[in-house]
């Protein structure tokens, strides 16, 4: 959002919400000044801002992403070492337990953003202004977004609806269901679906096909197969999305929020950050951690060598498919063709993910250059929305569209019709399936693709059945719970 339209630079203050946890920090407060909800919501500008805020955290879903590759058998963890960024490390392994920093960022930060746009709709009927409708939706986009997240990663969690979890609710308030998050997530969609502009009314943000996308992937997480057809039919043909000729053109700057973009998560690197607050970065830091340690060459910079493609993985593309040379950077073929070196890390394939590695740019940009690439994440494309639709369709016995949205896919990957998929029942659905992993290869997908589909234990290695769908809740919330949250089964 910020990087067209605003920066954010009191995101961590603005009207106390900045909530990080469900425990004894769950509420932190700026030491100099609060401003509370009986002085705030006033105007239209301070529910514009509280909505800033709400956004802001979805900058920090760059961890969920290059978690949702390295979870699975698309990539390894890479790094320097095996020591480094250790709760990677385990994950890549799914040796993770409860005591794990970087899943405890995920459960933190992915609650602010839930706090944060619950704070806009407890107080949504306080003051009367033109547009406020369109905010709510918002932020019951966001709200909605950020659970959806939690779910994925952690199953049941805490519900408070429209209220903000305040300090103490962690021992009362009980993890719900997970049938009842799907119900509250589709609640908070149906409604933002209501109010949302047919067309963003501001680059960044959320707009009623966003919703429905979004809704469309809730459905089919849960098995909803005609609702989500229905929902995401809906986008293919009442919108204006098309996919680019040029598959390699989404990834470049010039590429974003384009004609394929159904959702984009803006970073920019106009504002510097450091290790010590990740989230607090407004450019892209899963791109510079992905990016070829000790680079030297043309049009990309160096970067950590996390998130390194597996050769199984690297080597999913059939012959002629265009999307292979977009998606993996093959280092050895790169050094015969420019003459370009890197230094191998941990793990290291020669592969790297192309698609999020950092791109040449100036020096003036703020801060570390690895942890301010402004590339933006593709959190909904437009190829997502026609798979989804296609394996939707086909889980309801209708093949005919199924192919027909899968093919449209295949096309702009070959450039011809000569790769058109013509199988039905569960053979197309295997293709279907196998076309996901090589258009949104890089994009972290992946594993919550396995988990759904229920092939997660015959693809990652020691996935356990029964115990890895879903990831531990982090030991300190289980302590400050003080027994009313119990562990996930198995950890």
């Amino acid at each position: 959002m910020k990087r067209k339209i605003i920066t954010a630079i009191m995101a961590f203050s603005i009207i106390s919400m900045t909530t990080v946890s469900c425990g004894d920090d769950f509420i932190e407060r700026d030491p100099v000044y609060t401003i509370g909800s009986e002085n705030y919501f006033n105007s239209e500008q301070e529910y514009y801002n509280a909505l800033i805020g709400a956004y802001d955290l979805l900058q920090s879903t760059y961890a969920n992403a290059i978690l949702g590759e390295i979870a699975s058998d698309n990539t390894f963890a890479g790094g320097e070492s095996a020591t480094d960024v250790i709760g990677w490390q385990q994950i890549d392994l799914m040796a993770h337990t409860s005591v794990n920093s970087n899943l405890r960022d995920i459960w933190r930060w992915m609650f602010a953003g839930v706090n944060r746009s619950a704070y806009i709709l407890e107080f949504k009927d306080k003051t009367e202004f033109e547009g406020r409708e369109q905010i709510v939706a918002e932020a019951r986009f966001l709200h909605a977004y950020y659970n959806f997240e939690l779910v994925k990663w952690f199953g049941a969690i805490p519900l408070k609806g429209d209220a903000r979890f305040k300090l103490g609710d962690e021992k009362t308030v009980p993890r719900s269901p997970v049938d009842e998050v799907y119900a509250s997530i589709e609640s908070d969609l149906l409604m933002a679906i209501e109010d949302l502009a047919p067309e963003a009314i501001q680059v960044g943000r959320a707009d009623k096909a966003a919703a429905q996308a979004l809704l469309g992937k809730v459905y089919l997480y849960q098995g909803k197969y005609a609702e989500a057809a229905a929902i995401l039919d809906n986008v293919i043909m009442d919108y204006n999305f098309t996919l680019v000729d040029d598959y390699a053109s989404i990834w470049e700057m010039a590429g974003e929020n384009g004609p394929e973009s159904v959702f984009e998560v803006q970073y920019t690197d106009v504002e510097g950050a450091g290790f010590g607050c990740l989230q607090c970065s407004e450019g892209n830091v899963a791109v510079g951690f992905s990016g070829p340690r000790n680079y030297e060459g043309p049009l990309y910079t160096s970067g950590f060598s996390f998130n390194v493609p597996t050769p199984e993985g690297a080597g999913i593309f059939e012959e002629g498919d265009l999307r292979e040379d977009v998606t993996i950077l093959d280092m050895q073929e790169w050094n015969a063709e420019t003459g370009a070196t890197y230094g191998p890390g941990y793990n290291d394939t020669g592969f790297f993910n192309r698609k999020y590695i950092p791109r040449t740019r100036s020096a003036d940009a703020a801060g570390d250059l690895n942890l301010t690439n402004p590339n933006n994440y593709r959190a909904i494309r437009y190829s997502d929305v026609l798979l989804m639709a296609a394996e939707a369709y086909n889980r309801v016995g209708n093949d005919v569209k199924a192919r027909e949205y899968l093919n449209e896919v295949r096309r702009r990957a070959f450039g011809d019709t000569n790769h058109d998929i013509t199988a039905s029942g569960e053979t197309l659905y295997s293709f279907i399936l196998e076309e996901r992993r090589r258009e949104l290869f890089g994009e972290g997908h992946r594993f919550f693709d396995l988990v759904r589909t229920q092939r997660a234990a015959q693809e990652i290695d020691g996935f356990t059945a029964g115990k890895n769908e879903v990831f531990p809740i982090p030991i300190e919330e289980i302590e400050f719970s003080n027994g009313n949250w119990e562990q996930n089964p198995g950890y």
